[in-house]
């Protein structure tokens, strides 16, 4: 067993340490066939002999790439080599040691017609020339698909589409044997967002008879300009194995028809076009009933959900209130949900509403205009206006606290009293024991005490914020902490709420104070950091796609800066506030 492993290695070795000699004898150049139709491998066989010189000073300082070779790229570009490999053998021709090289190449042809494999090279002789015909279409007897070792199949839900409307794509490859090695391409175009709808799917399926496997791949594209979509052929290359244990090239490509792509409709209203299946917009979060009281905090969410959209796609939502009412928003919450039949898209906005002010207050209605594209119609998701009637939460407290007599009493009524409980000086007469002393002098009394109590507690209180007057102690404020926590999240995030919300917080926090803009915020803090990065900031969310990288904001320095304002007093001296809006030496002409 050792010898034979031994020759073996021995014998090895020695072929692979072949050494060319100063001649060759011969070069040849054998095509399995001269006529082929597209789609199919041509299998070309190269054959060289030369002169063997061996011996063992060369026998273990041989190099691979010294091996000789024909200049096989010269098919290029009409054929693409696919595979290739070679094999020696050594036979004595007139007591001289002749070496025999067999070269086999795997070659696609890159176009029909008549092809020419050039006069090759090896050593110093040279091949023949082969001419080739590559025949369009497929042979006869593997016209029907199922008959062939591989091919793909390109379907689409739709023959047009409207400019970033949804289509579906489904690429099917089906293939016979044991699939060794394979390279299915993608589709692109430059003008089309295409997104993959998950992961590949495989299967068997029957075509007269044959069992294939099948590869299946389905792509999600949103063509961005209005004309004819084109892709380049989707394409297969790979090697298989079959049941008798011999390996084959498998080759295809097909290409996808043409799809209309159509412009925007022009009797679309809305500002953002929607192209979608279905769109549907809810609300949640406010009484049924309608009724709240001020200071309430309500948590109002809306919801709008697209098929066939993609998330960033989807317009943001309103977040206006009317007066009386403030809104803090949060920040939106985009999802996209990827399926087998596309992509289905979320977007949540949450605004916390706290009403201010008593009366009945109106919430708008909400309208977002959207394209049908099942029945090419355009439709329009609503949230009607919605009516909160808002009750003043400190009279109904008071109402309240004059039966249970807490301390304080009632504003407005010296006793404590409301004057729905006054005694009524008619009743009086017509009742001798109305006015007896009864338990009123003790109610009285209570009421009495307590007003001290909380007298004394004011001054108590006030003596204290005068001590802490001059330090940096910030005034407990929920809503300003709550603005204030909201800013910084938003700034974290590099939002395009930022602004506006750095003037409702400043506003909160400085009352006395008039904001309107991020400039009024500038000019009244007159802090360099906060200006500069507040115009990086909006000129990175407002700039081009190709500008913003020069626009990138420190949002840690920003924030800092925002953390430093916030310790400075709410209430500053007359000097340090704004300047007038519109300045006094600006004429209205």
């Amino acid at each position: 067993m050792v010898k034979r492993i031994l020759a073996t290695l021995t014998g090895l070795c020695l072929l692979l340490a072949l050494v060319p000699a100063s001649y060759a004898d011969g070069l040849t150049v054998e095509p399995d066939r001269t006529r082929l139709y597209e789609g199919e491998v041509l299998t070309v066989t190269v054959k060289g002999t030369m002169k063997l010189d061996i011996n063992l000073s060369n026998l273990f300082n041989f190099d691979l790439s010294e091996l000789p070779a024909p200049d096989i790229d010269k098919v290029k570009p009409d054929f693409e080599i696919l595979g290739q490999n070679q094999r020696y053998s050594i036979r004595t021709v007139n007591n001289d040691m002749v070496g025999e090289i067999t070269w086999t190449y795997q070659l696609a042809p890159t176009k029909t017609g008549k092809l020419t494999i050039p006069a090759l090279t090896f050593k110093d002789s040279t091949s023949k020339p082969v001419t080739i015909e590559v025949v369009s279409g497929s042979p006869p007897d593997q016209q029907n698909s199922a008959a062939r070792d591989s091919f793909i199949e390109l379907s689409a839900d739709k023959d047009q589409v409207y400019v970033q409307e949804q289509l579906i794509l489904t690429i099917k490859l089906f293939f016979t044997g044991n699939l060794i090695r394979g390279e299915l391409s993608e589709p692109e175009d430059p003008d089309t967002i295409i997104e993959p709808l998950g992961k590949q799917s495989e299967y068997t399926r029957y075509r007269d008879g044959i069992r294939y496997r099948v590869v299946e791949r389905r792509y999600a594209l949103y063509p961005q300009k209005p004309g004819e979509l084109k892709l380049p052929p989707i394409r297969f290359e790979g090697q298989a194995r079959t049941p008798e244990g011999q390996l084959k090239f498998l080759r295809d490509s097909q290409e996808f028809f043409a799809v209309t792509v159509k412009d925007i409709p022009a009797d679309f209203t809305g500002d953002t076009w929607l192209p979608a299946s279905d769109l549907s917009l809810e609300e949640s979060g406010l009484p049924t009933t309608g009724k709240v009281d001020t200071g309430e905090n309500l948590t109002r969410t809306l919801t709008l959900k697209a098929s066939g959209l993609p998330a960033e796609t989807l317009p943001p939502l309103p977040d206006k209130a009317p007066e009386g009412i403030r809104a803090y928003p949060e920040q939106p919450q985009r999802s996209t949900d990827t399926t087998p039949d596309g992509l289905n898209s979320t977007l949540s906005q949450t605004t916390a509403l706290v009403p201010v002010q008593a009366g009945k207050k109106t919430l708008p209605e909400i309208r977002i205009p959207w394209w049908d594209t099942d029945t090419d119609t355009q439709k329009v998701a609503v949230i009607p206006a919605t009516t909160l009637d808002v009750a003043d939460a400190g009279s109904v407290t008071g109402l309240q606290s004059s039966t249970s007599a807490p301390p304080g009493g009632v504003s407005g009524s010296p006793n404590g009293q409301s004057p729905s409980d006054t005694p009524d000086p008619d009743a009086l007469k017509g009742n001798p024991t109305a006015g007896a002393p009864g338990y009123w002098p003790w109610i009285s009394l209570g009421l009495a005490v307590a007003w001290l109590a909380t007298l004394l507690g004011w001054f108590w209180s006030r003596h204290r914020g005068a001590g802490n007057a001059g330090g940096d102690t910030i005034e407990e404020d929920p809503d300003e902490q709550w603005l204030f926590d909201q800013l910084i999240e938003a700034v974290r995030h590099g939002s395009p709420s930022v602004p506006g919300l750095l003037t409702r917080w400043m506003q909160r926090r400085f009352p006395d104070c008039d904001f309107r803009t991020t400039d009024d915020v500038v000019r009244f803090t007159g802090d360099a950091t906060l200006r500069i990065e507040l115009e990086r900031l909006q000129a990175g969310l407002f700039a081009p796609d190709g500008e913003r990288e020069n626009a990138e904001p420190d949002l840690r320095a920003l924030s800092k800066a925002l953390e430093q304002l916030r310790k400075q007093k709410a209430s500053r001296e007359k000097g340090d506030t704004l300047r007038p809006l519109y300045p006094g030496n600006l004429s209205s002409g």
